[in-house]
């Protein structure tokens, strides 16, 4: 079983694997390069080509290793032959999910470890931002194509693609639900779950124009929201604006609207200081900011957290995928 198990598998890992040397090859020309520089403008293409190779990989996986693995026996029946052999219903989904599952971690791993080395450079000067003008390793973009993380998201796709195989029996339509979960999870957990992993910490500091790093309204509301510096590398969960009873003053006060220009079409840039005067007199009304956030020291918690979460779901999914082989026929 071991050797046939390795025989259907052998093309898709090969390629995958080739695709992962590829992508090796070029971080290891390009990473030297990157030591010491304080500039990375030049570097915005292959960051993002990095970060978005790391999220395609548990695609690929979900979808072209998980289903057909299951799906590609149960539609031409050969798995009526294997089971009527000496081979057992266990031992074959034993073996597949076997083979699967260490070669998805393995290549998620390799990819998060090549990918990590390459963007240090990056993910320690980013570290060091206190405005938006960088994206740290914590923020959520980056945080699934750092680390160790990206090991759970493989093994999760793979037992994922399994798991809908076994329930819909048909390659094609279980393809196209695997990719729609796994995006959805995707997006949902770091919105949803992980920045509720560890309880997020809070500071409030005083309005001061110099600390302000974004101003946003509208035509018809005037100034909506502002923002002020986060901690260096934190994650930036909320940037509120409180009254001194400490509420969110959601509208901003009157105030504000009137002493600055409403943006719009054909609207005049309001001047830096009125501008200026106006977040003073915040501040002199009692009105400070609330800053909610994951610090970046809690970069390798979060990971370790998440990557049990996606263990977890995979052991369930696997649970799954047992009880389901007892009424395929």
């Amino acid at each position: 079983m071991t050797w046939l198990a390795w025989r259907q598998f052998r093309v898709p890992a090969l390629s995958v694997f080739a695709g992962l040397i590829a992508i090796a090859v070029v971080l290891a020309i390009t990473g030297p390069d990157l030591v010491g520089r304080t500039d990375f403008s030049d570097e915005d293409t292959l960051f993002g080509g990095t970060i978005l190779a790391l999220y395609l990989l548990p695609a690929a996986i979900g979808v072209f290793w998980g289903v057909p693995m299951i799906t590609r026996e149960l539609e031409s029946g050969t798995h009526s032959l294997v089971w009527n052999q000496t081979v057992t219903r266990k031992q074959w989904l034993t073996t597949k999910l076997g083979f699967g599952l260490l070669a998805a971690m393995v290549a998620a791993g390799l990819l998060g470890w090549a990918v990590s080395w390459w963007a240090s450079p990056i993910d320690a000067l980013s570290a060091l931002q206190t405005d938006r003008g960088m994206l740290s390793r914590i923020s959520p973009v980056v945080f699934g194509a750092r680390g160790i993380v990206p090991i759970g998201y493989a093994a999760f796709a793979l037992a994922l693609g399994v798991a809908v195989g076994m329930l819909l029996k048909r390659t094609v339509a279980a393809m196209a639900v695997t990719l729609v979960t796994l995006a959805a999870v995707l997006l949902l957990v770091p919105t949803f779950v992980r920045p509720y992993l560890l309880p997020p910490e809070q500071i409030t500091v005083p309005i001061v124009p110099r600390d302000i790093t974004n101003i946003t309204g509208n035509d018809k509301q005037g100034i909506t929201e502002i923002g002020v510096r986060k901690p260096a590398g934190a994650w930036e969960l909320a940037n509120e604006t409180v009254d001194p009873a400490g509420n969110v003053a959601d509208p901003l006060p009157e105030f504000v609207q009137t002493c600055a220009p409403r943006p719009g079409p054909g609207a005049a840039p309001p001047e830096r200081g009125t501008m200026e005067q106006c977040m003073a007199q915040l501040g002199t009304n009692g009105y400070q900011q609330r800053v909610t956030y994951q610090p970046g020291s809690r970069f390798w918690p979060l990971q370790w957290l998440e990557l049990a979460l996606y263990l977890v779901m995979t052991a369930l999914l696997t649970w799954f995928s047992f009880r389901r082989l007892r009424h395929l026929s």
